[in-house]
């Protein structure tokens, strides 16, 4: 190897740091017990002289694949755990933790890109009387496939987790109001134009939305009170509707809705 040797090939490898452990068996002319020292120090892992038996390679190859596939297991546990911890059990959702988590740092890097961060409070309308009439088992199905619906409706790059309940925040990046409002009705219908089958029973939902977005620099508690604020608001005025709230001062306003049917829906309510 012209211009670098084994050893400082070792070096080389391990000054990467590599996500991945690559185990390194030097194979060398060099055999007396400094040049050993020196390659084990340098990084390599096992240290084999030349001329070798293929058996003895093979077997010391065994041994290397032995610790990397340990490296492989603790991996897969190490992000088993990590999704645990940061996702909610029964949605697969970003827990409520995570999501205020990603909500200051899009709260951030909006403030840096000088663009708006929007938030849906979503809230499932009537949830109690699910659980109340087909069971929590149900209750737990109608959720999941909540999130699921909810999450598909989002941009790729939006994120939605399980607040709290039958309670969901999504949390939109480079979101304007009229962003904000076309998401928000997306989320609505997407709940609301077919029942939820969950195998036992067909189960018809709604939705209430408060949405907020703002391109200020508000606080993530400002910014969740006011979409709160938005979804009482919405719950008061009949539910399964969106309601574009304010960070600053000012009435939360019901987004407008062209579809005839949830107009009628709302009138003869």
């Amino acid at each position: 190897m012209p211009g670098v040797n084994g050893i400082e090939l070792c070096r080389r490898i391990r000054a990467k740091q590599r996500d991945r452990y690559q185990y390194i068996l030097l194979l060398s002319g060099k055999d007396e017990k400094q040049d050993v020292v020196d390659g084990l120090e340098a990084g390599a892992d096992d240290y084999l002289t030349k001329p070798f038996d293929l058996g003895e390679l093979r077997a010391r190859l065994r041994a290397g694949n032995r610790v990397l596939t340990l490296q492989n297991e603790l991996i897969h546990a190490r992000e088993a755990l990590r999704f645990q911890a940061t996702h909610d059990d029964l949605t697969n959702l970003w827990s409520h933790g995570a999501t205020l988590h990603l909500l200051n740092g899009e709260l951030e890097r909006g403030l840096r890109s000088r663009t708006p961060t929007g938030v849906l409070m979503i809230d499932v309308d009537h949830f109690k009387s699910v659980n109340d009439t087909f069971g929590h088992l149900t209750g737990d199905a109608v959720l999941k496939e909540c999130g699921r619906r909810i999450n598909h409706a989002l941009r790729k790059y939006d994120h939605v987790g399980r607040y709290g309940g039958e309670e969901f925040l999504a949390v939109l990046s480079n979101c304007t109001v009229e962003d904000l409002e076309r998401i928000a009705e997306r989320a609505r219908h997407a709940i609301s134009e077919k029942p939820i089958s969950t195998g036992a029973s067909d189960v018809s939902l709604t939705v209430s939305i408060g949405a907020v977005t703002a391109s200020s620099d508000p606080s993530d508690l400002e910014l969740l009170s006011a979409a709160d604020a938005a979804l009482y608001e919405a719950k008061r005025a009949g539910r399964n509707r969106v309601v574009i709230g304010s960070c600053e001062k000012g009435e939360p306003h019901e987004a407008a809705d062209t579809d005839l049917g949830n107009i009628w829906e709302r009138a003869s309510q």
